[in-house]
């Protein structure tokens, strides 16, 4: 009984008892990663505001200047996921007995936890900007979708760029009654030009919310127009049709902001993606590459002793 207890094979663990992740390399790949992110986006966003002019068509434009960052952010990708990357490869403690296979993946590994660290740490500190930045796109093409090109107006108080909408209101129904002599000015009276500037607001901000102005309205403001300037009924319409053309095409031009910071905002948002996973396979490889380089010195180290 006692000789077949004893040739019972007792299983020994051969599980290594260290963890497969070193936090500390993956620590300071993060932060050298983050460090030169933040490096990087300063430089760019230096170089960004040399692209920007006050001066109508002496920067460049929204698409322009959109693409110009997505591609630095594909540059900021490359030189701080592979720094950081490399830095947590190389300054990994070496595994005795584990298969080259096995290195190989932790190493990776190391790199793509040290690159998603660093991601981290730069979107906390960075993401309100960018939050910012995309939601504009999306706010100004939602914004001329509901119509509010030339509404914006009447939602002022809620709107805080009601006001610049409401002035361009207002120049417009201004143009409608302006005398054709100065001297009418003086003698109109301001309870009546407050009605028929009331009348006037009202029918163009509905006509920009339906589309168009439909031809009821338009005789009503001709009428207006030709009783609070003098101007002769063929003359008001004309300077009807004048004015509601000159708010068309304000609100074309718009809509093509808009569509064009919408654009821009998308081809942001396409190419910082594309950066992000980029930066995540460079510092994967930056890590093996580390690693490899890494076992190398140790084995070079050790034959020359």
């Amino acid at each position: 009984m006692q000789s077949t207890l004893s040739a019972v094979d007792v299983p020994i663990s051969t599980e290594s008892s260290a963890s497969a992740i070193s936090w500390g390399p993956i620590i300071a790949g993060a932060f050298a990663a983050s460090t030169l992110s933040f490096i990087l986006m300063l430089l760019g966003s230096g170089l960004g505001l040399t692209m920007i002019s006050p001066w109508s068509g002496s920067g460049a434009s929204i698409t322009t200047f959109a693409a110009s960052t997505a591609v630095w952010l594909v540059v900021v990708q490359w030189l701080s996921a592979g720094a950081g990357g490399y830095l947590a490869g190389r300054l990994r403690t070496k595994w005795v007995n584990i298969h080259t296979d096995e290195v190989f993946f932790r190493d990776t590994a190391h790199g793509f936890l040290a690159w998603a660290l660093a991601t981290l740490l730069v979107v906390a500190v960075m993401g309100s900007a960018l939050t910012s930045l995309l939601g504009s796109g999306v706010q100004a093409a939602s914004t001329v979708m509901s119509g509010a090109a030339m509404g914006a107006s009447a939602g002022a108080s809620a709107n805080p760029s009601g006001a610049s909408a409401g002035n361009a209101t207002s120049y417009l129904v201004d143009s409608l009654f302006r005398p054709a002599d100065a001297s009418r000015l003086a003698a109109a009276n301001p309870e009546n030009d407050a009605a028929a500037t009331a009348q006037a607001s009202r029918i163009l901000i509905a006509s920009a919310a339906a589309g168009e102005v439909s031809a009821e309205d338009k005789t009503y403001l001709a009428q207006l127009v030709a009783a609070r300037t003098g101007l002769s009924e063929a003359d008001a319409r004309t300077r009807v049709d004048t004015v509601l053309a000159k708010a068309e095409d304000a609100k074309v031009k718009a809509k093509q902001a808009a569509d064009t910071a919408r654009k821009a905002s998308a081809t942001f948002a396409l190419l910082g993606a594309l950066s992000l996973v980029i930066g995540a396979f460079i510092a994967s490889a930056a890590a093996a590459l580390g690693g490899r380089q890494r076992d190398e010195e140790e084995a070079v180290f050790l034959t020359s002793r």
